[in-house]
């Protein structure tokens, strides 16, 4: 069946170019009224400007959606409570949320300054804390919500020099496996999107063959699934060239060391089987692997 968006409000921040706005004109195209949210500003999040997000909103106004413009600074939450109460104000609900919105400061660790390392934390982390928080309440309200946070393969599995970057961007799955847990019996489910896409933060980073391959277009597939009635929750979803690719965390079987043999040689003595991910588990949240450590130490003691 087609996913059908009609009746929905969504927010979509970083909606005036690249993915965000992909995201935003393909939930317009499918009956969603989306709240485009961009600042305006440069990839380096320097300056204003309303003309991107205004661009976007009248793009989707002209094929007969409705839109509303907004350039609120997401590092602000006394911003961001207004962009969802004026949001509330139109159209009496807001049911989801994209937190698209990033800007990068890329060096080497050593070469990194304390303030650009704030900052890249302040928009990705915080922006996204903000507006999910924002819409937290109402969500609650009705049972019903979709949060899509956007993540990266960098804070994935890392990439050099962007050390700000990926722990904006590695906390930001931490937060979405809180809230999915958090938010289910409201079904509210909270997913993170890992794109690899052209957008301005990649002109620079990749050659123009590869920018070709990945489009927004083939990424935002992907978002709509996790923001529809049906998405799963708790999900890291890569994307990229219209290739689309579960990520998970998971861990070894695991080995329990009795305590005469609890020390850093046993260890190293045993890391063949500690790293053995031949037989990988999933854990559901923090108290199932301390559940699952106490059972492995207990069937052992007792055997």
């Amino acid at each position: 069946m087609p996913l059908d968006f009609a009746g929905r409000v969504a927010v979509v921040t970083g909606a005036g170019g690249g993915l965000g706005r992909a995201h935003a004109l393909a939930l317009a195209a499918r009956g969603a009224r989306v709240v485009v949210n961009d600042v305006g500003g440069t990839v380096n999040g320097l300056g204003a400007d309303r003309t991107p997000a205004e661009s976007v909103a009248a793009e989707i106004a002209a094929a007969g959606g409705d839109a509303l413009a907004d350039s609120t600074d997401i590092t602000d939450p006394t911003q961001v409570d207004a962009m969802v109460a004026r949001a509330l104000d139109r159209w009496g609900h807001v049911d989801i949320l994209i937190n698209n919105a990033g800007v990068l400061r890329d060096r080497t660790f050593a070469k990194l300054t304390l303030d650009d390392f704030r900052l890249v934390l302040d928009v990705h982390l915080m922006g996204s804390v903000h507006t999910s928080k924002a819409v937290w309440p109402h969500m609650r309200e009705q049972h019903y919500g979709r949060i899509l946070m956007t993540t990266s393969v960098s804070g994935i599995y890392g990439n050099f020099g962007q050390a700000n970057y990926a722990a904006a961007k590695s906390a930001v799955v931490g937060l979405t496996n809180v809230l999915a847990i958090e938010g289910a019996r409201h079904d509210i489910r909270v997913n993170a999107l890992a794109p690899t896409a052209a957008t301005r933060m990649t002109d620079d980073l990749l050659e123009p063959e590869l920018l070709a391959r990945i489009t927004p277009e083939t990424i935002t597939p992907g978002a709509l699934f996790l923001v529809s009635d049906d998405a799963p929750t708790k999900t890291v979803l890569g994307a990229g060239a219209g290739v689309f690719a579960v990520s998970k965390m998971q861990e070894a079987t695991g080995v329990h060391l009795d305590a005469d043999h609890l020390t850093p040689e046993d260890v190293a003595a045993n890391w063949d089987r500690i790293s053995d991910l031949s037989e990988p588990h999933d854990m559901d949240s923090a108290f199932d692997q301390t559940r699952r450590y106490v059972e492995l130490a207990t069937a052992r003691s007792q055997a």
